[in-house]
């Protein structure tokens, strides 16, 4: 049988893209045609991978960051021969239902490891993916023994995002990532140069990387380039020079090509220009065996890999296999429990970042997978302990990073080590950073994944470093985002649950909102259950039937605790929620909200934000106390008298409801 030649394959590729793009009338065409013959190289001759298993640990991972190009990656798929990658979806592409959507989805389509589309996000969660695999395999030998490959578009560079994760990269010698740049020098403006002169082999070369450039349409070079990187010391990027829409008669090498289909006329060019005269969606039979056997390929690097799985002492294999199938350990409930006991017998003030260290002194040696880090605030976000040794570069056998100044790049590394498996990352900074982690949680919770941000200084609390620094709004926006988990704790204990309550919620993605100044303990009494979980709970019952019920979280829980003194001093009946999380309180059933919410007909609500979606627990008619604008610089508690958040006017507030009634 004639060997099927790379340019062959590579044309299966184009063609399936651009039959799908013009089908569904919508779509980017230019560069699955300018980046086939690359993608083809690394798929069919360097890519662990199986695609009768595409989700086995020891795969290569593949990320297209250029996500707008999403029919190359369906297309590879289904030629590699992805049972549920038919043809029937890619002919469904980009229409409701199929596992062909516009940008690819993680979790939706098999065979994607990431949701890309907002660029530069799959580049930095490269980068992940990357340490993840450095750190499996410093705890558990050659049972880890895998790329990540990136295949990245002009976007993907000058996007800063993509900065900070280079830096990262090549700070940490992360030699297993491998960049494939479609170098096509377009974007949807035109020429990348109206907007753009970086050097970027250069720019990577300074950030600690190696740098090649090869011509993206020949397979030999782009073969060498990529064998020649797997054997660095050194994370590289291969920078593919392609023509962007190539073997379109009248839009290879313009911005035309990108976005949109190319039309009967043009395709009907583009396809005789490539040698291909078959039908839509149509790929003759050779080239079809060619590529489903480049597909089986991995089948026996899998088969060696559980050999060696299946080697290991049994205890280690044990933990091993726990920790790729996601299983928390049996101990982390027994060990909560205990903590729990304990701080039921403490009576200090303590700042919520500090008891958030203090359960992670307990926490991290029950759950070896937990790996935290800090954005250059170690001391301030109180993330590191004792069981969390630092990594450095080329030493990946410990479970803290020092991530640097860097927030973006942070929460999409988190991302791709949550993805990769096997760890439980976290990223630490302030809250009023979070503006800076936000694509990262946003694509998190879109893809039901569970990393964790610890974001301390979580109001005007944190006092005198001013309005710059003080979150007024940023509760409400993450709690706008859907999915994300925002945890606001009021104490040690509800610190210790919340903490517990991100553990145990690995399909969604968590921020533990955490104090500067320190905290009187609220919960006194030992309760087995995670009364944190629920979202919402009674935390101070009224003396009679409820006339006035005080919903707080984080540090205002204090507060109402004290305005319940003053208003059940009057004579007025009134109880207390504590509010730790808002998302988990609307996972409890109708009735469960309604118990919790009460009867009493005033209602206040205290935090020290702004207003926005305390109305699920206020309705119309109850009342808010907290923040209308920014901070001030000053001490915190001359700051929450000024802003007139206290007890005296919580009281006044329900006072007032009262007398409406």
């Amino acid at each position: 049988m004639t060997e099927v030649s790379s340019v062959s394959l590579a044309n299966a590729v184009r063609a399936l893209s651009i039959d799908a793009v013009e089908q569904a009338k919508s779509g980017h065409p230019g560069l699955p045609l300018g980046a086939a013959d690359v993608a083809t190289v690394l798929f069919t001759k360097v890519l662990k991978y199986n695609a009768a298993d595409p989700t086995w640990p020891d795969r290569d991972r593949f990320v297209l960051s250029a996500g707008h190009g999403s029919m190359l990656l369906y297309a590879l798929l289904h030629l590699s021969g992805e049972k549920s990658m038919t043809l029937e979806e890619i002919r469904n592409f980009r229409q409701f239902g199929s596992k062909t959507p516009g940008h690819p989805e993680y979790g939706h389509t098999a065979g994607v490891e990431m949701t890309t589309g907002p660029l530069g996000q799959g580049l930095a969660t490269s980068v992940g993916f990357a340490l993840a695999e450095r750190m499996l395999a410093a705890e558990f030998g050659d049972v880890v023994d895998h790329r990540t490959y990136v295949l990245a578009s002009d976007g993907d560079l000058m996007e800063g995002v993509s900065q900070e994760a280079i830096a990262l990269a090549g700070h940490l010698r992360l030699n297993r990532l491998i960049v494939l740049w479609d170098d096509n020098g377009i974007s949807i403006d035109g020429a990348i140069s109206v907007s753009d002169s970086v050097d970027q082999l250069k720019r990577f070369e300074s950030a600690g990387w190696a740098a090649t450039r090869v011509d993206g349409h020949d397979s030999a070079a782009i073969l060498a380039a990529l064998e020649t990187a797997q054997k660095s010391d050194k994370p590289t990027l291969i920078a593919c020079k392609t023509v962007i829409g190539f073997g379109a008669p009248t839009r290879a090498g313009k911005s035309k090509a990108h976005g949109e289909p190319l039309g009967a006329e043009e395709m009907a060019g583009t396809k005789a220009a490539l040698n291909w005269p078959h039908a839509p969606f149509e790929v003759p039979d050779d080239i079809l065996a060619a590529w489903r056997a480049a597909g089986a390929r991995g089948a026996k690097a899998q088969a060696e890999w559980q050999a060696k799985v299946d080697a290991l002492e049994p205890a280690r294999r044990a933990e091993f296999l726990r920790r790729l199938e996601g299983r928390l350990p049996a101990a982390l409930a027994e060990v909560v429990a205990a903590e729990k006991r304990r701080l039921a017998s403490v009576d200090t003030a303590v700042a919520t970042r500090k008891a958030s260290e203090a359960a992670l002194k307990v926490l991290a040696p029950a759950v070896p997978e937990l790996i935290t880090g800090s954005a250059d605030l170690t001391g301030s976000n109180n993330t590191k302990v004792e069981a969390t040794p630092a990594i450095s570069p080329g030493n990946y056998a410990g479970r803290y990073v020092h991530w640097g100044i860097r927030e973006h790049g942070m929460a999409a590394a988190v991302n791709g080590m949550t993805l990769h498996g096997g760890l439980i990352p976290s990223g630490a900074t302030f809250l009023a950073f979070a503006d800076y982690c936000r694509p990262a949680l946003r694509l998190a919770a879109l893809m039901g994944i569970g990393s964790i941000e610890v974001l301390t200084h979580d109001s005007i609390g944190l006092g005198e470093d001013g309005p710059t620094h003080q979150p007024v709004e940023h509760l409400a926006a993450l709690r706008a985002i859907p999915g994300l988990l925002v945890f606001r704790p009021a104490d040690a204990t509800e610190t210790l649950e919340c903490w517990q309550a991100a553990l145990e919620n690995r399909a969604a993605p968590s921020v533990l909102a955490l104090t500067r100044q320190n905290l009187p303990a609220v919960r006194r009494e030992f309760v087995a259950e995670n009364l944190s979980a629920r979202g919402a709970y009674e935390l101070s019952a009224a003396s009679a039937e409820a006339k006035v019920t005080l919903f707080a979280s984080g540090s205002e829980v204090e507060i109402a605790l004290d305005a319940q003194k003053i208003l059940e001093g009057e004579g007025v009946a009134t109880r207390v929620v504590s509010v730790p999380c808002f998302e988990l309180f609307l996972r409890q059933n109708d009735a469960a909200r309604r118990e919790i919410i009460g009867a009493a007909p005033v209602r206040v609500a205290v935090e020290a934000g702004i207003p926005m979606g305390w109305d699920l627990f206020l309705g119309r008619e109850g009342a808010f106390v907290g923040m209308t604008g920014f901070g001030a610089s000053a001490p915190f508690r001359k700051l929450f008298e000024h802003f007139g958040i206290d007890a005296a006017a919580v009281a006044c507030a329900a006072r007032n409801g009262l007398k409406g009634l």
